[in-house]
C-alpha cells in the first residue's frame, strides 16, 4: 500500500528529534523527505561551544549521520533551502546550495525552522569579521579567525555570549565581553550569581564591558571604510569610545524563523501558532515544531521543551492522538567548562515569595530558593549545583515543601527526605524519576537498558537512551546510575572502544598484546594485530610508541617521529610558532648562579618574556626554534620536561626548614622525590607536591601524587588533578620515613605507567580500575610493591637528557636549524 507522505523542513534537533519519536511507534507509516538548510546531517548544536573551545570535534557533535537516514528510508536533501510551499497543491519547492530545484509533495508537513540570530542594526554589521554564532559554519569562521587574530569582542553577555567568548579565548583570543545590562546573564540569574560568575570569568582572563550601549562597527580602509568590503577594526560606544575588534561576535538574542511560514499565509505571531498537538492553527496538515513555533504565546529557545513537544508531535502523527502539550518548564546551565550554575523558574522573587539564602562569595557558592505559599517556585545556584534537577522536580511537580523546609537548602543529596540519606544520588532516585531534563529520560529507563542491553560504557548508554547526549549537565549523574546498575562492569571509557581509526582494537588489547607476544617495534604491532593502516595516524602512533617503550624498557627503541611536535622539539610551541623554555629547579629551589645564567640567557637571545609558573619554575616565552639548543647549553638546566607527557614538577613548601608551623622537611622530600623520577614518562603528564605540614601549602591535595607532613612522619594522597575539572586527591597510607615515600610514590607510578592507557590522567586510571585495586596492588603486596618500584629505576636508568645528550636521545639537530644554513653535525642516532 502507498504509503502517505511526510515532510520535514528543517534538519535540526526538533525536526529529527520527532523523526526519531515517530520511528519508533511507527517505524513504516510514512515516506519521509528531509530538507536541510545546512549541508551536514543532523548535530548536536548545544556542543558546538565545546566545539569552539577545542573540547570537542565536528564529528563528535553529529547526533545521526548519513547511514541513519538511508537505514530508516528516509531522503534527506542537504544544503538545500526550501523557498515556496503550496499548501494548494500540497508541494514544498527548494533551491540546492549548487542552483538545482527540488520538489516534493506532502500528506504531512512539519516546519522545524528553527530560528535566526538576532544582528544589532548598527552601521558596519555587514563588515568583513563581523559573525552571529548559530552553526556549524559560524563556529568554523570563529575558528579561523582565532588562528589568525588577537581582538575579539563579543556583544551580548547571556548564555551564547558567555560561551562564544570563552571558546574564543580557549582559542587564544583576548576577548572583551560587552553587555548593555548591569550583570551578566540577566534573564536566567539574580544580580548576586550574575556579578559571581563575573568575577570567575575574570580571574580566567576574560574582559567585561559592562552598560555599554553599541552605536556602530567601525571599518578599516578597504572598500570605503565602513563599506561591506572592510573588515572590522573597532566597536564605538553610544558615549563616543571605541574598543579595538578583529572579530565581532553578536550574541543579542535569536528570532523564530517565520519568514517561510508567512509566505505560507500562516497564522505568525512571536512563531507559528499552534494548538497542543503542535498543529497549525491555520492548516491542520501542517504542524511546527522547536523554536519556531508559539505555542500558548511562547516561543521556546531550549532544546528540553523541544524534545517534549517533538514526542507529543509524533504520537499525533503516528495517529494515536492521545499527546497533548500543555507548555515547558525550564531550567539553564552554562556550558562553560569549571563553572557551575544552575536556574529554574522564578528565581528572581517579588510581591508574595520567600527567599531561603546561601552566600558564601570566599568558597565560590551561592544559593537562592524562591518559595511561594508552602512550593518551590524557583532556584538559583552558583558553584554548587549538584542538587539542581532535584529542586527542578520540586518545582515542575507543584509539590509542598513545607515538611522538609528546614532542609531544603541542603538539597536532597545531603539531607533529602527519600529516605536515602548518605547513599550516592543514583540509589536516591526513583525509577520514574527524571535525569536527562534535556531528552526527558527517567532512571528507570536507563537502568532497564543497561540490564537488557549489557551496557557498561557512558557512551553505549548515551546511544541507547540519549541521556546526557545533548547539553552533557547530567553525565555525572548517568556515570553513577552506570555504577549503581552495572557494578564492577563499569567503564567509564571501555577497554573495547577501538584505539583510533586504523583498528578495532582498543588501549587495553594492544597494551596486553605488546606485552604477552613481546612486540618491541611499531611495526611489529602493526602486522601482529592487523593494522587496516599500514603505518599508523598521528592518534595511534604516539599511544603505541608510549606502550612499547613503558613494556619494554631498553628493548623497544624510542621512535620521536611518534611524538608530538612538543615532544620532538622538548620545548612548548607558542601560539605565534615560537617556543617556551622551563629549565628543572629542583623542588622549585634555585640559586643565584642559576638565576644569572637565566638572564644572561634572556638577554643574549632577545627572549621576550619571562614568566613564573604554578610549579615554581621559571617559563622563558617566545624562544625561536633555531635559538633552543643554544639556550639550553648557556642555561646549562636540566630540562623541565615541561613540553611532555611525563614528570612536571615537584611543588613545595619551604617547610621545616624555614617555616615555625612546619613538620617535616617538605622541600627535601621534593627534591628527593624529584631527582629520582625526573625522567619519567607516562601515559599523560604528571605533577607532585610536597607539603610540610596538614596546612598544605603545596595544594598536595590536588596532584596526581600528594605528600602531606605530620608529626609522626608523612601522609600520601593520589590521583589529583588541578585541571579544568579539579579532583580531590584521594587518600592512600601513612608513611613513616623518605625511604618509604619513595618507593610508594615510585611503585604508584609505575603501575600507573605499566596499565594506564595513553593520555588517560591518573584521576581517571584509578576511577577505572579503583583505589581498592590501588591499595591492593601498593599496600597489601609488599613484595609486588618493591617489584614496581625496582622495575621503575631499571627504566629510568640512563635515560638521557634530551638537552644535554641528545645523540642518546635520538634528538635531530636539524629541526633547528633556519632553511638555506648549514646543517648541524649529527650524531650516529640523529
Amino acid at each position: 500500500m502507498k504509503k502517505p507522505k511526510l515532510v520535514l523542513v528543517g534538519n535540526g534537533m526538533a525536526g529529527v528529534r520527532t523523526l526519531e519519536e515517530l520511528l519508533k511507534v511507527a517505524p513504516d507509516l510514512y515516506d519521509i523527505t528531509v530538507f536541510g538548510a545546512e549541508p551536514h546531517p543532523n548535530y548536536n548544536r548545544i556542543l558546538l561551544s565545546p566545539v569552539l573551545a577545542g573540547e570537542q570535534s565536528i564529528d563528535e557533535i553529529i547526533l545521526n549521520d548519513w547511514s541513519w537516514y538511508a537505514g530508516h528510508g528516509i531522503r534527506l536533501h542537504a544544503g538545500c533551502t526550501v523557498t515556496e510551499v503550496d499548501r494548494a497543491r500540497r508541494v514544498v519547492s527548494a533551491r540546492s546550495d549548487a542552483g538545482e530545484v527540488i520538489s516534493a509533495g506532502y500528506e504531512r508537513l512539519v516546519l522545524a525552522t528553527g530560528s535566526r540570530p538576532f544582528m544589532l542594526p548598527v552601521p558596519g554589521s555587514g563588515l568583513e569579521g563581523v559573525l552571529a554564532y548559530r552553526n556549524i559554519a559560524d563556529t568554523r569562521a570563529m575558528m579561523d579567525a582565532a588562528a589568525t587574530y588577537r581582538q575579539a569582542v563579543v556583544i551580548g553577555g547571556g548564555l551564547l555570549g558567555l560561551e562564544a567568548a570563552n571558546g574564543l579565548m580557549k582559542r587564544g583570543m583576548q576577548v572583551t565581553v560587552v553587555h548593555a545590562s548591569d550583570w551578566l546573564m540577566e534573564r536566567q540569574f539574580d544580580g548576586v550569581a550574575g556579578r559571581m560568575l563575573q568575577e570567575s570569568l575574570q580571574e580566567r582572563g576574560m574582559r567585561f564591558l559592562m552598560g555599554a550601549q553599541t552605536q556602530a562597527l567601525v571599518g578599516d580602509a578597504r572598500g570605503g571604510g565602513d563599506g561591506p568590503a572592510g573588515r572590522v577594526r573597532a566597536v564605538r560606544f553610544k558615549d563616543g569610545s571605541e574598543l579595538p575588534a578583529d572579530l565581532v561576535v553578536m550574541a543579542v538574542g535569536i528570532r523564530p524563523e517565520t519568514a517561510l511560514a508567512e509566505r505560507m499565509r500562516l497564522h505568525v505571531e512571536r512563531g507559528i501558532v499552534v494548538s497542543d498537538t503542535l498543529q497549525s492553527t491555520t492548516d491542520a496538515r501542517v504542524y511546527a515544531v522547536g523554536e519556531c513555533a508559539a505555542h500558548r504565546g511562547v516561543a521556546y529557545g531550549l532544546v528540553a521543551p523541544l524534545f517534549e513537544q517533538a514526542k507529543v508531535l509524533a504520537n499525533h502523527l503516528a495517529e494515536f492522538g492521545i499527546g497533548r502539550y500543555q507548555g515547558s518548564q525550564t531550567s539553564t546551565k552554562l556550558k562553560v567548562t569549571g563553572i557551575d550554575l544552575f536556574s529554574a523558574g522564578d528565581f528572581q522573587g517579588g510581591a508574595g515569595t520567600e527567599e531561603i539564602v546561601l552566600s558564601d562569595p570566599c568558597g565560590g557558592v551561592y544559593k537562592k530558593l524562591v518559595i511561594r505559599d508552602e512550593k518551590l517556585v524557583g532556584a538559583c545556584l552558583y558553584g554548587d549545583t549538584v542538587d539542581g534537577s532535584w529542586y527542578f522536580k520540586l518545582l515542575r511537580d507543584g509539590r509542598g515543601v513545607g515538611a522538609i523546609r528546614d532542609r531544603l537548602m541542603f538539597g536532597e543529596t545531603q539531607l533529602g527526605d527519600t529516605g536515602h540519606q548518605g547513599q550516592s544520588r543514583a540509589a536516591a532516585l526513583q525509577d520514574g524519576d527524571e535525569v536527562c531534563g534535556c531528552n526527558g529520560v527517567t532512571k528507570g529507563s536507563i537502568c532497564k537498558a543497561i540490564r537488557e542491553q549489557g551496557l557498561f560504557t557512558l557512551d553505549a548508554v548515551r546511544k541507547h537512551t540519549k541521556a546526557s547526549a545533548s547539553c552533557g549537565s547530567c553525565t555525572g549523574l548517568v556515570e553513577q546510575i552506570i555504577m549503581f546498575t552495572a557494578g564492577g562492569d563499569y567503564s567509564a571509557t571501555p577497554a573495547t572502544q577501538a584505539l583510533c581509526g586504523c583498528t578495532e582494537h582498543g588501549h587495553q588489547a594492544v597494551r596486553d598484546a605488546i606485552r604477552a607476544n613481546r612486540l618491541l617495534s611499531m611495526g611489529s604491532v602493526f602486522k601482529f594485530l592487523e593494522w587496516r593502516t599500514p603505518n599508523g595516524c598521528a592518534s595511534c602512533r604516539p599511544a603505541l610508541n608510549y606502550y612499547l617503550i613503558s613494556t619494554w624498557p631498553k628493548q623497544a627503541r624510542d621512535d620521536p617521529q611518534s611524538r608530538a611536535i612538543n615532544e620532538r622539539s622538548h620545548a612548548n610551541i607558542q601560539k605565534d610558532g615560537s617556543y617556551s623554555v622551563v629549565p628543572r629547579m629542583w623542588g622549585g629551589e634555585t640559586t643565584a648562579d642559576e638565576l644569572r645564567r637565566i638572564a644572561d640567557a634572556v638577554d643574549k637571545y632577545r627572549i621576550p618574556t619571562i614568566k613564573v609558573t604554578g610549579g615554581q619554575r621559571i617559563d622563558l616565552l617566545g624562544v625561536k626554534k633555531e635559538d633552543l639548543v643554544n639556550v639550553w647549553k648557556d642555561i646549562g638546566m636540566p630540562s623541565g620536561h615541561a613540553y611532555a607527557k611525563a614528570l612536571r614538577t615537584v611543588k613545595t613548601c619551604v617547610g621545616s626548614e624555614w617555616c615555625r608551623m612546619g613538620t617535616q622537611d617538605s622541600t627535601r622530600m621534593g627534591k628527593d622525590l624529584e631527582r629520582a623520577m625526573w625522567r619519567m614518562y607516562a601515559p599523560h603528564k604528571v605533577k607532585f607536591a610536597v607539603s610540610g605540614c596538614p596546612r598544605n601549602c603545596a595544594e598536595a591535595g590536588i596532584k596526581d601524587v600528594g605528600i602531606i607532613g605530620v608529626e609522626s612522619g608523612w601522609e600520601m594522597y593520589v590521583a589529583g588533578n588541578g585541571g579544568i575539572k579539579t579532583e580531590v586527591a584521594q587518600f592512600l597510607t601513612k608513611l613513616q620515613t623518605a625511604e618509604e615515600v619513595l618507593e610508594y610514590t615510585g611503585a604508584f607510578c609505575e603501575l600507573y605507567r605499566q596499565e594506564g592507557w595513553y593520555l588517560e590522567r591518573s584521576v581517571h586510571y584509578v576511577r577505572r580500575v579503583g583505589l581498592d585495586y590501588v591499595k591492593k596492588r601498593i599496600l597489601q603486596d609488599p613484595a609486588g610493591r618493591k617489584a614496581l618500584w625496582q622495575e621503575l629505576q631499571f627504566a629510568l636508568a640512563d635515560e638521557p637528557d634530551p638537552w644535554f645528550e641528545p645523540e642518546k636521545a635520538a634528538l635531530d639537530l636539524r629541526q633547528f636549524t633556519p632553511l638555506g644554513e648549514p646543517a648541524a653535525p649529527q650524531g650516529p642516532c640523529a
